[in-house]
């Protein structure tokens, strides 16, 4: 039997758990239910709040026998699980049901309950995680594979130092030992490459990442990292110790990927971005270390169009709207260079959700956009603004978000935004 067929065992759960479970996950239901009919949202959310909330240790519980994925890091976790779980499902044909994924992106303890909650005969998960919960998703779930993307600031005001979730996640996995996940790990993130230091065994994939800003310094002694010309690209290297950055068996060269027998295969992705192709070259990495063949991952990748609505196109007052996230300076330098459109609309907010400091926008390359017009939409539309005037960028603010995209004065406009602000444009337009 190939490790992809293989069912897993599933965990006996007492009869006291299984009620507790039953009862919550009714409840979070029927909360879920009145959430859609009141406009709010699909209510996966508020389900996985109300489950968590009656049967605190649902989430080590509803991960008990599954055969567990989990993808983090700071840019590109959705889209790559969604990737990874369309490779998987591609694998299993017609058994496709027994995946479960938190398709919506909801990836906190509370989201990745709710998703498990509707699928409770599913042996396979395919779970976006917080980089925050990737401890706990080691503990508790003896994932098999664990996707490490990049590190990169982020929600400044709730993640603070990047290097302690690092070292969290270095942590969980020398505690986990042999009986730890393989670790599908980004060779050209220094943090990251650090913090899989302690797993068992590590497949590195070579990306083709653009930011290198959070990687300055080596994560180990401190000293500033060294960027070696080798291939055609900059490899990194500290000269303080020896951290240095690993040999891959993954490797991404413009639209191709070089897999462990010499191959080199294109994506042929129907997601847009050169760092979609990085993020489908570690669900490859993952779907082959799972079992599945490189050819049908690939199918399997190819049906991916909008996940979680992300690059998506809606409309908004006759003006088609091409949607695309952007939550830090990493992400800003990914997405920037896909909006052609004269004018761009770009969205900021900063709650909870998008992180309530704004001061990266200064670390954001808004120049390139000089000879553009930009409309400034958002409740930090202001902040905006004036990082544009500094820019040199033409720009002015519209404070409602529909209105600024249905006021840009052309038949298509590609809007970024950050996560608020997003969602919003999502729900408007009813693609959640």
């Amino acid at each position: 039997m190939s490790e992809l067929s293989a069912l897993a065992t599933p965990a006996a759960l007492t009869v006291t758990d299984r009620i507790r479970l039953s009862v919550a996950i009714a409840v979070g239901n029927a909360a879920a239910v009145t959430s859609r009919l009141a406009g709010k949202g699909s209510g996966a959310s508020v389900r996985g709040q109300i489950l968590t909330r009656l049967v605190p240790d649902a989430f080590p519980l509803l991960l008990q026998g599954r055969r567990v994925l989990s993808v983090s890091g700071t840019n590109g976790k959705t889209t790559t699980t969604h990737l990874l779980a369309a490779a998987i499902r591609a694998g299993l044909g017609v058994d496709a049901t027994r995946l479960v994924t938190n398709a919506d992106g909801a990836n906190l303890h509370y989201g990745i309950a709710s998703a498990l909650s509707q699928a409770r005969k599913a042996d396979i998960a395919v779970l976006e995680t917080d980089e925050r919960v990737v401890s706990d998703m080691i503990a508790h779930a003896r994932p098999e594979i664990l996707v490490l993307l990049n590190f990169s600031r982020d929600q400044l005001d709730r993640h603070h130092e990047i290097k302690a979730l690092g070292r969290a996640w270095r942590q969980a996995l020398e505690s986990a030992g042999p009986a730890g996940p393989t670790i599908i790990a980004n060779a050209c993130d220094p943090l990251v490459t650090w913090s899989a230091g302690t797993a068992a065994r590590v497949v590195w994939v070579e990306t083709d990442t653009v930011w290198h800003a959070d990687g300055a310094l080596c994560p180990a002694c401190g000293e500033i990292l060294q960027r070696i010309p080798a291939d055609g690209r900059d490899r990194w290297d500290c000269p303080g110790c020896e951290l240095s950055q690993p040999e891959a068996t993954y490797q991404v060269a413009g639209a191709a990927i070089t897999v462990p027998d010499g191959r080199r295969v294109t994506p042929n992705l129907r997601v847009p971005g050169s760092f979609n192709i990085s993020n489908a070259a570690c669900a490859l990495a993952a779907a082959v270390e799972f079992g599945v063949d490189v050819d049908t991952a690939l199918a399997g990748m190819h049906t991916v169009t909008a996940p979680a609505g992300r690059f998506a196109t809606a409309s908004f007052g006759g003006v088609a709207a091409r949607l695309l996230l952007a939550k830090n300076p990493a992400g800003w330098a990914e997405a920037l260079p896909l909006a052609q459109s004269d004018p761009v609309v770009l969205a900021i907010d900063s709650v909870a959700a998008d992180g309530k400091d704004v001061s990266w926008l200064w670390d954001v390359d808004y120049e390139q956009l000089a000879g553009r017009t930009v409309i400034c939409t958002g409740p930090r539309a202001h902040d905006l603004a004036v990082r544009l005037r500094y820019a040199g960028v033409d720009h002015r603010i519209e404070h409602d978000l529909v209105s600024a995209i249905s006021s840009a004065g052309v038949d298509h406009v590609d809007t970024i935004a950050t996560y608020t602000p997003f969602q919003a444009l999502l729900k408007t337009a009813g693609l959640r």
